[in-house]
């Protein structure tokens, strides 16, 4: 009974060559779900990728099958995460739609210069693509390309659905080991950020307190998604996926005749797509393809990219708060990687930690919201040349 239903099989999967793969898989997704429940580290997103992952690596469970025909006779079933992963192009800018209906320009628009904060934490992008081309030249076997340079850098970025996008086009057979660690490094921001920031700046810097933001007009929020889509755009066709889809929510949430469609943006469709995103991501990290050297090297690679993301916003925090006289803290140049609202969080805490009556959360979002705007831009000057 128990070999016709395939139970003694997938037992038996174990101590064939990759049982012992499937095994090690099993217990990264066992420990990303510890992360996600016990530690609260990105939920939303740990859970989906982590069962994602359990579920594939399971012997026999068929949930990563794809569709095999004869003719019109069906000789294998497609799997439900097969579906899912097969639509993995589509999902990322719809939760950069979901994303700008969340988000508040507010503070970039009040103080414009904080764009510069959310360019400068970009750097690790590009730091991480030259060091996989000089890693692909040292290690030949890894079969280093620029499309998938690229597509490791994006992980310094913080910003896991351009991560995907990025890598979809130009790398997709590392969409796995990419896609785990950038929404990986994402849930660790408040681990890896803080002591990187303690150690570049001082105490007195922290403590420095910034002048309330001008109020910014619903006309300025209504003008600003249109100015950005159609300047970015004009300039970088390729980031049209991205910025448009994320200028759109935001178009939606600040119009405010659009209430309705804001919300179910920014709630139900977000998500949905979140949950659908999240399990085919964990599920196309099977053990055959995730543990390789290839692997290795995107993950080492990745931390570093987001460690030289967060200290060059923080340096460009310390050069413009010494243009200013000490009129900006430094912290919150931390805060120019893409994880949204966390980065910009981890800088208040950061700033509380030595005068609880420092407030920094909305001078943060300001280099937070430029972050993903220029992740975005990144990945469209990869695309444009290397897609």
């Amino acid at each position: 009974m128990l070999v016709k239903f395939g139970v003694e099989s997938g037992f038996a999967q174990f101590f064939n060559g990759v049982g012992w793969k499937n095994l090690i898989m099993i217990g990264v997704a066992l420990v990303c779900l510890y992360l996600a429940i016990g530690k609260q580290y990105e939920p939303l997103l740990l859970v989906p990728i982590s069962i994602g992952m359990l579920l594939s690596n399971l012997p026999l469970s068929g949930m990563m099958n794809e569709l095999v025909k004869e003719g019109d006779t069906v000789i294998q079933e497609e799997g439900l995460l097969h579906v899912f992963y097969s639509l993995k192009g589509i999902f990322p800018s719809l939760i950069f739609m979901g994303v700008g209906a969340m988000t508040d320009f507010g503070p970039l628009i009040a103080n414009p210069k904080s764009i510069l904060l959310g360019a400068a934490a970009q750097m690790g992008i590009f730091f991480a693509f030259l060091g996989a081309i000089v890693l692909g030249l040292a290690f030949p076997s890894m079969n280093m390309t620029y499309g998938l340079a690229a597509s490791i850098g994006i992980i310094g970025g913080a910003d896991g659905p351009t991560a995907i996008l990025t890598t979809t086009k130009l790398a997709t057979d590392y969409l796995a080991p990419i896609a785990v660690a950038a929404y990986s490094y994402m849930a660790l921001v408040p681990v890896i950020q803080p002591p990187i920031m303690k150690a570049l700046t001082t105490k007195e810097e922290r403590c420095i307190k910034m002048e309330q933001l001008r109020p910014v007009s619903q006309r300025e929020k209504i003008l600003f998604p249109i100015v950005v889509s159609i300047l970015v755009i004009l300039i970088l066709p390729d980031t049209a996926p991205l910025i448009g889809m994320l200028m759109f929510g935001n178009l939606l949430k600040e119009c405010l005749v659009t209430k309705q469609l804001a919300e179910t943006a920014s709630n139900a469709l977000m998500y949905i797509i979140t949950i659908m995103l999240g399990t085919a991501v964990g599920a196309s990290a099977q053990a055959e393809t995730f543990l390789t050297f290839q692997t290795l090297g995107i993950l080492l690679l990745g931390v570093v990219a987001f460690m030289v993301s967060t200290a060059g916003g923080v340096l460009f925090g310390k050069i413009m708060c010494k243009a200013t006289h000490g009129k900006v803290n430094p912290l919150i140049g931390a805060a120019g990687v893409s994880a949204v609202p966390m980065a910009a969080r981890v800088a208040q805490k950061v700033g509380s930690q030595e005068d609880p009556t420092n407030f920094l959360l909305m001078h943060a979002m300001g280099p937070n919201v430029a972050g993903v705007i220029g992740s975005a831009i990144a990945a469209g000057v990869f695309l444009k040349f290397f897609g």
